[in-house]
């Protein structure tokens, strides 16, 4: 089928995948509500503004508010298509923290009539989007759901996981190949014709627990070859190795291609969708939980050789460069820049540091309210260090000439440097 949808979209979630989704749909002639609880970024997305930072984003949102395509809002309202594009956290056993999927359900349950579509964007265990429907059923009892043993129903229930890279979102949110996954095939092909609307790339239809899992699945494969990049900085570390340069010799290889190493892994997959995965069969997720422990490891490590080096000074002081997960982004989401900072001023509470970070004017609340970690502008953080951490490697800091560094201790965990 090539059917394309029509009609009015609701989204729930107006976040890094959700406000970009709206706007993909909203410039393409869909009309689009959106929905968030933060009534802080519903009222900026009303004025046509971004409430953070991705390229491209803010005149698309500004264009489709103008034009009375996207407004946004606290209530879900009618529609003839509901997205979830909220959080999905793990709790402290890593297991999978659905509540805020269940509070949207609640929220689309009064909305629903007669053949709507409900599809979970939200990355989510196997199994998650057929719990999605028996909620719904559970609400509304009036109506059928996919997930019922007759087949037929008067609600579609689907999954669609994003697959984009925050930096990248614009473009790859058109360009990107698609999975959707139904939990009937009808299901699968009302889904698609929504996001047939604006994917360019191949839209590919399976079943949703398959589509559940493939996301989880493209993480999990990113996060354990970081680990083994990972891995090999701490024994090369203790072999007094250059890793870089052992890395660069071996990608020459021509079926070799080895990532970079880094202080840990962060932002809203990587570190967290492969723990659905060890949840679902965790006896059985030996790679997958090694992985993510070598990973999690990782800004302790970091951490520690700070601190070891710092208590060879009298009263040092400490820059830390960038506290975002990722380059040139300002989403600080499972950050290990964050834990690294963190974790320092814990074992010294009397270690002046100074953090730099372009993209925000304020600390993340793991950091807000220590006495001994402040913002500081760039340069005056360099001028006032002794030692000096590069965790993010934002262009504001890989450009620093190297003279600029002479006579401090440097750590450049991304290798920006060498």
């Amino acid at each position: 089928m090539d059917n394309t949808f029509t009609g009015k979209v609701a989204i729930l979630g107006l976040g890094y995948i959700g406000l970009p989704t709206a706007v993909a749909l909203a410039t393409r002639g869909i009309e689009v509500a959106g929905v968030d609880i933060n009534e802080a970024i519903v009222e900026a997305v009303s004025l046509g503004r971004v409430p953070f930072v991705e390229p491209d984003l803010a005149i698309a949102v500004s264009g489709a508010v103008s034009i009375g395509r996207l407004t946004a809002s606290t209530v879900v309202p009618q529609a003839d298509a509901f997205i979830i594009a909220v959080p999905t956290p793990f709790l402290d056993d890593h297991s999978a923290d659905l509540s805020y999927i269940r509070a949207a359900v609640d929220q689309i349950a009064p909305n629903l009539t007669p053949g709507n579509l409900v599809v979970l964007e939200s990355t989510s265990p196997p199994g998650t989007t057929d719990q999605v429907s028996r909620w719904l059923a559970a609400l509304r009892p009036d109506l059928r759901f996919p997930h019922e043993a007759d087949g037929l129903s008067d609600i579609c229930v689907a999954h669609c996981p994003e697959r984009v890279l925050p930096g990248r979102i614009m473009i790859e949110m058109i360009t990107n190949d698609r999975v959707i996954g139904g939990i009937t095939r009808r299901c699968a092909d009302q889904a698609a014709a929504l996001y047939r609307v604006f994917a360019q790339g191949q839209i590919l239809t399976t079943d949703a627990d398959s589509a559940e899992m493939a996301k989880l699945v493209e993480n999990a494969y990113r996060d354990v070859n970081i680990a083994f990049a990972n891995e090999l900085s701490l024994i090369s570390e203790r072999l007094r190795l250059d890793v870089w340069e052992i890395i660069r010799l071996a990608n020459h290889h021509p079926r070799v291609n080895i990532l970079s190493p880094g202080p840990g892994v962060g932002g809203h997959c990587i570190a967290v969708d492969p723990w659905f995965i060890v949840g679902a069969a965790p006896d059985l997720a030996h790679l997958i939980r090694t992985a993510r422990e070598v990973n999690d490891s990782k800004p302790l490590h970091v951490a520690q050789q700070v601190g070891d080096k710092a208590s060879r000074f009298r009263e040092p002081t400490v820059a830390c460069l960038g506290l975002s997960f990722k380059a040139n982004v300002d989403d600080m989401r499972e950050s290990p820049a964050v834990d690294v900072v963190v974790a320092i001023a814990d074992a010294h509470p009397d270690l002046d540091i100074r953090v730099v970070e372009p993209f925000t004017q304020d600390l993340p609340g793991d950091l807000a309210g220590r006495p001994n970690v402040r913002l500081q502008g760039l340069s005056a953080a360099i001028d006032d260090a002794d030692i000096v951490v590069l965790l993010v490697d934002h262009d504001q800091f890989t450009s620093i000439p190297k003279t600029r560094l002479e006579g401090r201790v440097v750590f450049d965990t991304r290798g920006a440097w060498r």
